[in-house]
């Protein structure tokens, strides 16, 4: 046998990979993985914001969340994760989880309901890295009242 160790997988090894994992799993549970993104696009259709994300097993699992910084703090991070939460929710999920360096967005995600449950230290410049976790109620009311409040 050996093993071989790389930075640059051959993409049919890293996809044989996942898929043996998840037929393991599929013994246990169902293989629901579906891909969840939003975008947020300007005028001329280029994105100014987007999320990344994964819904199964009754989750939504935020992976990347970004906003141009010349829009941030007009509630396009909000509006981008409140989106993804109303189509997890459609799609059978009743929870979310992601995780947040001390340096990102920990705060933002509290405001909209996220709540931490555990973390990690060691990291470089002394941050540490937030997994949260929040349970999804209807978030279309939530996503309504966002919608009407931008299209005003």
């Amino acid at each position: 046998m050996k093993i071989d160790t790389t930075d640059s997988p051959r993409e049919e090894d890293e996809a044989f990979v996942v898929a043996q994992t998840r037929a393991f799993n599929e013994a246990f549970t169902t293989n629901d993985v579906r891909p969840l993104c939003s975008f947020a696009r300007g005028p001329d259709g280029a994105i100014v914001g987007g999320l990344t994300a994964k819904t199964y097993w009754n989750y939504l699992d935020i992976a990347f969340l970004w906003v141009d910084e010349s829009h941030r703090g007009a509630g396009i991070g909000q509006q981008l994760v409140q989106s993804a939460e109303a189509e997890a929710f459609r799609r059978g999920c009743r929870f979310a989880l992601l995780d947040t360096f001390s340096f990102q967005a920990r705060p933002f995600y509290e405001r909209l309901g996220y709540r931490q449950f555990g973390q990690l230290t060691g990291f470089p410049g002394g941050h540490v890295r937030h997994y949260m976790t929040k349970e999804l109620g209807r978030p279309e009311l939530t996503l309504h009242a966002i919608t009407s409040q931008t299209s005003r």
